[in-house]
């Protein structure tokens, strides 16, 4: 049997096989946050998944970066979300949470009482999100302070908490592609002269603390990061990703967490020989569970599975349009196209509707 469809120990729990379902952000939710009954039907379709790790989820109010997106901050969110586990497991399948925090990734019109976006420095970046008006520019920031720094810290222990009452089996710490963590650890979004800024280990503070503080509330077996070293998504760079990713992951790699996720290729972009090199490099610096993203078919995933370069992939879009991916992949069936047009906002079309390679639907 392939690798890929072998079984995995992952912390406490045991996944069914090795192809992942990546956290992928489908504007479904209401404008509260609350998850819609129809996000019950996405997950549980998808459950043959070796483990599902949700959309980017926000820990509070201000986490907010795009219009309908799902939270975890309030009794609504935990209920709704609790529907969704529930669902997962009675079909056998394991179920990760993403938290997130969106930072200077946002828009006034997205954050109560039109407040400002808040980030490491006050720099706007050159991106756009999703409101009422469609893409629009994000808002200016606002630099967090240090009190307002523990308080987010403090969210991210509130969400994990929640996550637990909501019945998932661990959480992933959303600290990639340009969002508030990511924005901490990159010197192109962090000019702070503080704690937190400046020297790669201050930069890299935020994660630690957050991860340590997640962990108090899970084991650190119940808990992964995800982080894109080469990702450009919402205007980011840093003049030395070796340096910035390493001491991350190196401080990362004595919490013996569940997992590290690493987003190595992006849709529609060029992987260049550097980006290759720099992956590469930052790959040897953890010793645990190490689970790749980014462009993978069947073959490239084995390959990449027997060479010991990744311990599971984690599928995208390929996971929209197939349902049952992971058997699609084992017996070689055809895949699904996916339609673009209906990957952010819309109702069930594009969403629950993809069909199965029999008529079977889990639901």
């Amino acid at each position: 049997m392939s690798a890929l469809f072998t079984p995995m120990p992952l912390g406490l729990i045991t996944l069914s096989n090795r192809v992942l379902m990546a956290p992928m952000t489908r504007n479904r939710a209401a404008p509260n946050g609350t998850p819609h009954s129809s996000t019950v039907e996405y997950y549980c379709q998808r459950a043959s998944a070796g483990l599902i790790i949700s959309e980017a989820t926000q820990i509070n109010a201000m986490g907010r970066g795009y219009i309908n997106t799902p939270g975890i901050h309030t009794q609504q969110h935990i209920d709704a979300w609790k529907r969704v586990t529930e669902s997962v497991h009675k079909q056998g399948g394991k179920i990760f949470l993403q938290l997130f925090h969106g930072g200077r990734i946002s828009h006034t019109s997205l954050l109560p009482e039109g407040q400002s976006p808040v980030a490491p420095s006050a720099i706007r970046a050159n991106a756009q999100t999703f409101t009422e008006n469609g893409l629009t520019d994000v808002s200016a920031p606002q630099e967090l302070t240090l009190a307002e720094i523990e308080q987010v810290i403090e969210d991210h222990r509130n969400a994990a908490s929640n996550a637990k009452q909501a019945g998932f089996d661990g959480v992933e710490i959303h600290a990639a592609n340009g969002y508030l963590i990511d924005q901490f650890l990159q010197d192109n979004t962090n000019n702070r002269q503080d704690a937190y800024g400046g020297s790669a280990d201050n930069r890299s503070r935020l994660l630690l603390q957050i991860t340590e503080a997640i962990a108090d509330i899970w084991s650190a077996s119940c808990v992964g990061v995800r982080l894109s070293p080469t990702g450009t998504f919402n205007d980011m760079g840093d003049s030395n990703r070796i340096d910035t990713f390493g001491t991350a992951i190196e401080k990362l790699d004595s919490l013996n967490l569940a997992y590290l996720h690493i987003v190595e290729q992006f849709p529609d972009i060029q992987t260049s020989d550097d980006d290759y090199r720099v992956i590469s490099s930052l790959r040897q610096k953890w010793n645990g569970i190490y689970i790749a993203n980014g462009g993978f078919d069947k073959d490239s995933a084995e390959r990449y599975i027997n060479e010991g370069k990744a311990d599971a992939i984690a599928f995208g879009r390929p996971f929209i349009a197939n349902p049952d991916l992971p058997k699609r992949l084992e017996i070689g069936a055809e895949l699904n196209n996916y339609d673009p047009t209906t990957f952010y906002g819309g109702d069930h079309q594009g969403y629950t509707d993809y069909p199965f390679l029999s008529d079977k639907n889990p639901l």
